[in-house]
């Protein structure tokens, strides 16, 4: 992976589509979040790695016209997506930049809130993400993450595809510096950046027929399938066989699809 192409899910049309989707998917539990945290009118907010849309909308709506939203995200064709979508909804209040996110130029300790929604999965050095959300928000406020855990990830009946697509895309993500186990650690990586009063949410769901993240490892092994054959993990004949027997599985009403272990964690900067 190339140090200007980090995002282990890549850059490709089908997958700004999948963010896109994935806000509205996921809308409903990081608005929970926000409650918990008490995110309201005025305050000044920081979204890394918003991809094309990412909670842009719902912190714009929940800070009003005395806040104000700053989204960083380093691919250029999102932040082209997510300042579209800014323009077309009159979000007056939100700015989207070119930015990297461990690394965003903004100001040090200027922000009410800093949040981050399954951006840690999917990069190399997740802690250097972790250290700058801390060093943008003012002491006594509160950063956020929402992340992955691979570990509950399984479908029943077994599917021998399933397992061998999990395995390819945990030995493209080692290879790559990536670590789709971070979800777990979250919280440590929130005190080991020097945030205090640090609090666990965990989300697991089932994926029924028709729901949009019901082929969510088909989707992502269409993203990587050229970078895994590019490194010679698998031939591309079997690659394609296990996608196909994969897709026959995730049609089968029948077969239960269970998500991801998912971690929001947030911590206080101190006084």
């Amino acid at each position: 992976m190339s140090q200007s192409d980090q995002y282990v899910l890549g850059y490709r049309q089908a997958e700004q589509q999948r963010l896109l989707q994935q806000a509205q998917q996921l809308a409903h539990e990081s608005s929970s979040l926000f409650d918990r945290i008490g995110v309201g009118p005025g305050a000044r907010v920081v979204e890394i790695g918003c991809g094309p849309h990412g909670c842009l909308e719902l912190l714009s709506e929940r800070v009003g016209p005395s806040g104000s939203v700053v989204g960083v995200e380093r691919s250029a064709d999102a932040v082209a997506l997510a300042r579209s979508m800014v323009a077309e909804r009159d979000l007056e209040n939100v700015d989207v930049l070119e930015r990297d996110a461990r690394a965003t130029g903004l100001p040090r300790a200027s922000f009410d809130f800093v949040t981050s929604r399954l951006v840690l999965v999917n990069v190399p050095h997740p802690e250097q993400i972790v250290a700058e959300a801390a060093a943008l928000v003012r002491p006594g406020h509160w950063v956020a993450f929402h992340e992955a855990d691979y570990v509950a990830h399984i479908c029943d009946p077994p599917l021998d595809a399933w397992t061998t697509l999990v395995d390819l895309l945990g030995t493209y993500s080692e290879r790559n510096g990536i670590d789709p186990f971070i979800g777990r650690k979250l919280p440590r990586l929130l005190r080991e950046a020097g945030l205090v009063d640090v609090h666990v949410h965990p989300l697991i769901h089932v994926y029924p027929p028709g729901h949009g993240r019901r082929n969510i490892l088909l989707d992502f092994a269409e993203n990587l399938s050229e970078r895994v054959l590019a490194e010679k993990l698998i031939a591309e004949r079997e690659l394609t066989a296990l996608k196909i027997a994969l897709q026959r599985h995730l049609d089968n009403p029948d077969t239960l699809v269970v998500s991801h272990l998912f971690f929001q964690a947030w911590g206080r900067k101190p006084e």
